[in-house]
């Protein structure tokens, strides 16, 4: 019977057996959407996570700048994992495992308390540094309208309308932060009460804003409460009305061809219903 650490490749597996010999896998992680393998393993009596991509891969480099870069603050009190090794050309990283359940699909999903606390630990992420950007508003200009180039099931129409406002738009310097990308329940643990975080795969540089996107359009979008926790544990609301209202169209033209190409249907249909509701507004 085949085992999970027969996707990795060959050199990733001969840096595993020299950095965790023996190791056993004790559950697979992995998304399966998406080229990453994610392994949880045992050894000398320790938990682990490894993590690998493939040659489509671009996310594992993100996610090892950012342990080495930002993280080691968060790291030493447990609220996000511990790097242990990392090789960037192989594309794979090992850390310790962080204990907890993930918060999406529990109870604690629905807490403010929640809420609150990812919002704090947010703040600390983005307070690591802060750096002036002159070209992010006009990089993202120009990815927007390459997303509108892939195979996409938007309407003509729709798709015509968003071109023309993503056209539209000026392209102003912004403040950049270490952000994480994908900052939702799906990536956050809890354990007795303590939110953590994990999956740095989208972790860069970017406007401290874009870390609410995906809640604006999910967990915020019918519970104001949660959105008033979750600020309040931030400390302020970083979202300037434009920059905001152009990174909501930027976020639901990604999401709606990005879930096509892989075949997500339900994450596609989210990306719809947040194109006419971020038109509605633009």
């Amino acid at each position: 019977m085949s085992s999970p650490i027969d996707h990795l490749s060959r050199r990733q597996r001969d840096l595993l057996d020299g950095w965790l010999p023996g190791a056993e896998v004790q559950n697979d992680h992995s998304w399966g959407l998406v080229g990453t393998t994610v392994l949880e393993l045992s050894h000398d009596g320790r938990r682990y996570i490894a993590k690998a991509g493939d040659a489509k891969d671009h996310h594992l480099a993100r996610e090892i700048r950012a342990h080495r870069q930002w993280l080691a603050p968060l790291a030493s009190r447990a609220k996000v994992p511990r790097l242990v090794h990392a090789d960037t050309d192989a594309k794979l990283l090992v850390t310790c495992y962080l204990p907890g359940e993930l918060v999406q699909g529990t109870t604690y999903e629905q807490l403010p308390e929640t809420y609150r606390q990812a919002g704090a630990l947010l703040a600390q992420l983005h307070g690591q540094l802060a750096a002036d950007h002159d070209e992010f508003e006009a990089h993202e200009k120009r990815k927007a309208l390459l997303w509108l180039d892939k195979p996409h099931r938007i309407g003509d129409g729709t798709a015509q309308r968003l071109r023309e406002v993503v056209e539209s738009w000026p392209t102003p310097p912004s403040i950049v932060v270490p952000t994480h990308g994908d900052w939702q329940p799906r990536n956050w643990l809890v354990q007795e009460g303590i939110v953590s975080a994990i999956d740095f795969g989208r972790a860069d540089l970017r406007p401290a804003f874009t870390d609410l996107t995906r809640l604006s359009a999910q967990q915020f979008r019918d519970h104001p409460t949660l959105e008033a926790a979750f600020l309040e544990g931030y400390g302020k609301d970083p979202r300037d009305p434009a920059a905001w209202r152009r990174a909501r169209i930027r976020e639901a033209i990604s999401t709606a061809v990005w879930a096509y190409q892989v075949g997500n249907e339900p994450f596609e249909e989210q990306g719809h219903r947040m194109i006419d509701e971020a038109l509605a507004d633009a």
